[in-house]
């Protein structure tokens, strides 16, 4: 007949009374000591104090899910770190990557055939029922109960790990830069006992922007404009226009300037054909969510405006997922340097 628990413990509790054998402090000594080597040796327990919370792992995650947020940094970096296997349902997609089969790679991965909510993620009931044991978000928004998420402490009790990326505690990204994506890879690296791989990621990332910001750093820095091809997150005719974040960060080190740094104090600016218009811009940076050819949309907009340097000498760029937080930073450094600065590369 099966015991509960209690009652398991008050037979363990006699017979060590009436052994003698349970409570000598060598052996005590001798269990600390064996932990302490298993704990050395594996890694774990590992710590990260994510959001004000302190999120203890035990051991590698092996049931992961990856929360949609708008974002492919996570799923693109536990897939740079080789960790494809324990991601159970992943919503992160861009639809295509300048990493050579990561966009195929993410196709292939399960969904967990969860039906999304009205923001395209997933609800509260459907991730209990993933069972999962790590859940990635890109803000604070993926675990608000407000909207309809599971929290991070009815994750907690299910006995779920979270974790928030890097500057998305506040569910602002104004302040974020490249040492943020190598935050995350850092992160899990030492979640999944991997911090090898990712301390290489990171050097080879930094060497790639170093090489490239020498080359590029006496030359004057064109104006640059950001955007997402054919969406729409505002009231104006160019609402995903970016003004602040990572991308900044990017910019400056491939040897261009934000033109449109200072339209507003947030990642995003709202602003009307006019303001565009009357904006010189140097070169187009069009970043492809789930766009199938957003090199169409770059040369519509410099149709549209032909008044601009950028129009004048057809300078454009598309990009996806090496312009936003993850793993492929460097990339993105590197393609926009050569659309700026062909004779320095």
């Amino acid at each position: 007949m099966p015991m509960n628990r209690p009652a398991a413990a008050a037979l363990a509790a006699s017979l060590c009374l009436l052994t003698a054998a349970c409570g000598s402090s060598s052996d005590d000594a001798a269990s600390d000591k064996t932990a302490e080597t298993a704990a050395s040796r594996t890694g774990y327990p590992v710590t990260l104090d994510n959001c004000g919370v302190k999120e203890t792992f035990e051991k590698a995650p092996s049931r992961v899910v990856v929360m949609n947020g708008a974002s492919v940094a996570e799923v693109s970096t536990l897939l740079a770190l080789g960790l494809d296997d324990r991601i159970v349902a992943n919503e992160q997609s861009y639809g295509r990557s300048e990493v050579p089969g990561r966009a195929a790679a993410i196709k292939k991965l399960p969904t967990g055939n969860v039906k999304l909510n009205d923001a395209y993620d997933i609800p509260r009931e459907a991730m209990l029922g993933l069972r999962p044991d790590l859940v990635l978000s890109t803000t604070s928004y993926g675990f608000d109960q407000k909207n309809g998420f599971a929290t991070r402490d009815q994750l907690e009790e299910v006995g779920a790990n979270t974790y928030v990326s890097p500057q998305g505690c506040r569910q602002d990204t104004s302040e974020m830069t490249i040492a943020d994506s190598y935050q995350l890879l850092r992160d899990m690296g030492k979640v999944f006992g991997v911090g090898d791989k990712a301390e290489k990621l990171i050097a080879a990332s930094e060497k790639n922007i170093a090489a490239v910001t020498e080359k590029v750093k006496e030359k004057k820095k064109p104006k640059v404009m950001v955007l997402f091809s054919n969406m729409s997150m505002g009231g104006n005719d160019f609402s995903s226009v970016v003004a602040k974040g990572i991308y900044n960060d990017i910019l400056a080190r491939a040897g261009g300037s934000n033109a449109f740094e200072n339209a507003s104090k947030t990642s995003f600016a709202d602003l009307s054909k006019e303001k565009v218009a009357a904006t010189d811009v140097d070169a187009l940076v069009v970043i492809g969510y789930n766009d199938p050819n957003p090199a169409a949309y770059a040369r519509k907009l410099l149709k549209e405006f032909p008044q601009w340097p950028a129009a004048k000498n057809n300078t454009y760029v598309t990009l996806s997922d090496s312009m936003y937080l993850g793993p492929s930073n460097d990339v993105a450094v590197q393609k926009i340097a050569e659309m700026l600065h062909p004779d320095a590369l």
